[in-house]
């Protein structure tokens, strides 16, 4: 593809004077073929997340997105082709002209070589099929067949490799300890659960991908008098090429913390061993590239020698040689060698882990090795095939385990434990006592020391989720150690085609932000400011052991210097959980700079924030958590925290239908919003207030559930979310004091603000949780002129000075803060009213952060003040770092034009 320069500026400036077309087309089927492109963007050119192409690559799913106008829906349509790789493409999102805005698409396994160009053309042809009836689903690729039941026990009942049963009854397990793992005395007693798939449905049939959404709970029996509990959802991905199912687990809490403690969760399957033991062999991965593998039998390091071929072939897990050609002495003594039953490997911690081994159960374990982080992958089976299963994030969610129980029978067990049943008993319970905090007054005097706010029974975690990712191999033979490595990178690591920054930014997705550029003096200062804070939050999850199974994607709010620590013990100031838009930080990053450590981290966020800090279930349900020492200890329950907006973009980058399913569930959150009083533990008369209907802050609450609608609108053209995006759009324009109100009575049912709007409130936090970002697309969607003038008004405004505001409103309002951070919305104002002077205030307004000023230094600490060194950052702070980098992302884009004239004004710039 070619085309003429496209300029993101024009394409806004064009974008915001159009008039809404008529309704978006229907949504489509996911497979259906993509239509012609017009006026093409240029080359559309994936790379590799990590640079170089993989070793081994199991198939992998991406968005790529689209200028408006480009790809039009035909009757007569063509789909993409990437060269002679087989590749599957589907509708992903739609402009409001009924142009695809993105679409997705899946490659197939095997090791895609040379450019991968994605451009119109019939593609390579997949060759994966899936035949269902009432009772099961059959997926075939190459010489893989897989039998899914559309009910039952299992999640897999087997798989066949060219025809052979090589893995039998994938399922899920669960133990529960009816109380915390005793102190010194006392007893416990633990009880067994396992899946029971209700329903299946096919959301994908090939010919490339195909994916199933198995929902279920676990229970004790499966007569159907025994409990069920702990509902889960799991996706089964297959590709055409790949030789193996890609796993995404989730499952959510809903136990009773006193008495229902997960003391294991994992994924088992059961592998047919049929060659001799000295045949079967056991593989794990071990640190960075590292194999550990033995046979269940060995024959090397015997007293006798059973020649060079035998021992060659053994340690590489191949078949022996003709046992008649073996040294006599080793023929007659083979049946004298232990046959090693059982085999684990546990992950206590992110720093250590331990592997043994047994000949079976009721004997001792015998320590084998151990090391500081394994991958995550294990292997049983024999010359004639078997199985790896291999859980993403290992060593970073632990307690983890890996076991092999039966190696030495006719069948092996092989279990990814998501969390370790080596491990005391998970305890979900809160951290704290009620103790004295009996009263509303009590409480607030506590929230005043401790930033915490405490409610009695508010604390709970019934309804919080967590998701894991697994691949499961059915292989044909042992494979190699290098091969085996390469699959545990992949575990680890997964390859994943993306696009650059600058074609992602041609596309005018996400609104105000652009590619890295230093190509000035002033421009590389800000730039090399941005990479340092990024750089060091990096480096607190390793230094902090951030890790876990509930942690791990996490970041803390906030820091203690005296103690070299974060707060991660005081109140609020614990665990940040999304506070103030850390994720949308960390994505706008990755938008502009490509690096795979932020796209890391920032999808290990999206994965924790997106489900742990998210009620799923029961009363709080669409709503978040705010920061604590626990993830969901506050009682302060808010829609901020369960915010769309900070799933979408990975959502868009990767097609993942958890997080698309995470993004419906919050569709009519706001129906809800009655159930919670948000502004209870605030002075009387601090928020927006109506005898019949609740009062809603326009940027903490109606602007974290506007991403939600929006989403839905462009991924399925349904005008009803297109209508309740409008109709608050057009009531806060019509309201009095417009965005200065702060808040209003909101009705449910139409999705509008009601009241004459007539007092003035402001805050900080009405434009810190993603509105900015999603005011900033929406009116490049939606033309409501009302709105357009009352969001530039309080742009220009916000940080004025206090004559000009005065003059605005009839007296000083204060209540404003962060004035450098909302500095984007002075830049905003300027871009969008074309005011250099206004560029200029907005640059001023921003170089009054310390950040540019020495807040950013970084110093070494270490000996007997800390308990390992580390760079210390002494007045970091979570809610700075993410507010700051996205002014300054926000400015760069929007004012950069005007940024060495400002430096140089400041003494920024020599």
């Amino acid at each position: 593809m070619t085309s003429a320069p496209f300029s993101r500026r024009g394409f806004l400036q064009t974008t915001a004077a159009a008039s809404l077309a008529s309704s978006l087309p229907t949504a489509r089927a996911a497979t259906a073929n993509l239509p012609t492109t017009t006026t093409p963007v240029g080359d559309t050119v994936l790379r590799w997340l990590d640079g170089a192409a993989p070793s081994r690559f199991e198939g992998a799913t991406f968005g790529v997105p689209w200028p408006r106008g480009q790809v039009r829906a035909t009757a007569k349509a063509l789909d993409f082709k990437l060269g002679s790789h087989p590749i599957q493409s589907w509708p992903l999102a739609f402009w409001p002209d009924g142009s695809l805005k993105w679409t997705a698409h899946a490659l197939a396994g095997g090791t895609p070589q040379g450019p991968l160009k994605l451009e119109a053309g019939a593609p390579a042809a997949g060759g994966l099929s899936v035949k269902q009836t009432a009772t099961q689903i059959v997926i075939t690729a190459g010489d893989l067949a897989w039998t899914v039941p559309t009910r039952g026990p299992v999640l897999i009942e087997q798989a066949t490799r060219g025809g052979r049963v090589t893995l039998k009854n994938l399922k899920l397990v669960a133990l529960r300890q009816d109380g915390a793992d005793p102190e010194l005395d006392g007893k416990v007693a633990r009880q067994s659960f396992s899946s029971k798939v209700n329903t299946v449905t096919v959301e994908q049939q090939g010919p490339v991908r195909a994916v199933l959404k198995l929902d279920g709970t676990h229970t004790a029996n499966l007569d159907g008098k025994g409990r069920d509990w702990l509902p889960f959802s799991v996706r089964l991905y297959f590709y055409a090429g790949a030789e193996s199912v890609r796993i995404v687990h989730t499952f959510v809490w809903d136990g009773d913390a006193a008495q229902d403690f997960i003391a294991g969760l994992g994924v088992t399957a059961q592998v047919p061993m049929s060659n001799a033991t000295h045949d079967r062999h056991i593989r794990f991965s071990g640190e960075g590239v590292g194999v550990w593998g033995e046979a269940v039998r060995p024959i090397t390091g015997l007293r006798r020698d059973p020649g060079q071929a035998y021992r060659d072939a053994q340690v590489a897990g191949q078949a022996l040689p003709p046992l008649s050609g073996m040294a006599k002495a080793v023929q007659d003594g083979l049946k004298w060698i232990p046959e090693w039953n059982d085999f684990s490997l546990a992950q206590a911690n992110a720093d250590g882990f331990t592997l043994k081994k047994r000949t079976q159960g009721g004997q001792a374990w015998i320590d084998s090795n151990g090391g500081s982080r394994a991958k995550g992958l294990v292997y049983a089976g024999g010359a004639s095939g078997g199985v790896a299963l291999g859980l993403k994030d290992f060593w970073q969610r632990a307690p983890v385990r890996l076991d092999v129980r039966g190696a030495a029978t006719e069948l092996a067990d092989v279990t990814a434990w998501l969390y370790s049943p080596s491990a005391p008993a998970m305890d979900m319970r809160s951290y704290r006592s009620p103790g004295d905090m009996d009263t509303h007054a009590k409480q607030i005097e506590g929230l005043n020391i401790t930033y915490e706010d405490y409610e009695p029974g508010w604390d709970s975690a019934f309804g919080v989720a967590r998701t894991s990712e697994l691949q499961l191999w059915v292989l044909g033979a042992t494979p190699s150690h290098q091969a085996f490595s390469d699959m545990a990178d992949q575990v680890a690591t997964p390859a994943r085609p993306i696009l650059t920054p600058q074609r992602l930014h041609a596309a005018g997705v996400f609104g105000d932000w652009d590619p890295v550029d230093t190509g000035s003096p002033a421009r590389q200062l800000i730039e090399d400011r941005l990479a340092l804070q990024l750089g060091q939050y990096v480096k607190e999850i390793e230094q902090h052991r951030w890790y876990g199974f509930w942690h791990y994607g996490d970041v803390m709010h906030s820091y203690d210097a005296d103690r070299h620590m974060w707060r991660y013990d005081i109140g609020g100031y614990a665990w940040d959980n999304s506070e103030l838009s850390t994720d949308l930080w960390l994505w706008y990053s990755y938008l502009r700079t490509g690096r795979a450590d932020v796209f890391r981290m920032a999808e290990a966020m999206t994965r924790h924030t997106g489900e742990v800090d998210v009620y799923h279930l029961g009363e709080l349900k669409g709503f978040g958590t705010r920061h604590g020492v626990q993830h969901w200890s506050d009682s302060s329950k808010q829609p901020r925290i369960s915010n769309a907006a900070y799933r979408r973009i990975y959502f868009y980058l990767t097609a993942d239908e958890r997080c698309g399913d995470l993004i419906r569930e919050l569709l009519e959150s706001d129906a809800d919003i009655g159930k919670v009083d948000i502004s209870r533990k605030l002075p009387p008369g601090a928020g927006p207030r109506a005898s019949d209907l609740p009062g809603v802050g326009f940027g903490t609450t109606w602007g974290s559930w506007i991403a939600a609608w929006l989403t839905e609108w462009e991924r399925t053209g349904d005008r009803r979310w297109r209508d309740r995006l409008v109709n608050g759009m057009q009531t806060i324009g019509d309201l009095k004091r417009r965005w200065f109100a702060g808040g209003a009575p909101y009705d449910a049912k139409t999705g509008r603000f009601m009241g004459p709007g007539e007092d003035i409130s402001i805050s900080h936090l009405n434009g810190v949780f993603g509105v900015i970002e999603m005011s900033s697309e929406l009116l490049t969607l939606v033309d409501v002129p009302a709105y357009r003038r009352a969001w530039l008004e309080y742009c220009r405004y916000y940080n004025a000075p206090k004559s000009e505001i005065a003059a605005l409103l009839g007296r000083d309002p204060g209540g404003r803060s962060l004035t450098d951070t909302c500095s984007r919305m002075t830049a905003y104002a300027a871009f969008h009213e074309k005011d250099r002077a206004l560029a200029l205030r907005a640059w001023r307004e921003f170089f009054a952060s310390r950040a540019l000023r020495g807040g950013g230094t970084v110093r070494r600490i270490g000996g007997v003040d800390v308990i390992r060194p580390l760079d210390e950052q002494a007045g970091i702070s979570t809610n700075d770092s993410a507010q700051w980098g996205l002014a300054g992302i926000q400015n760069l884009a929007l004012i950069g034009d005007t940024l060495d004239e400002a430096a140089r004004a400041a003494g920024l710039l020599r």
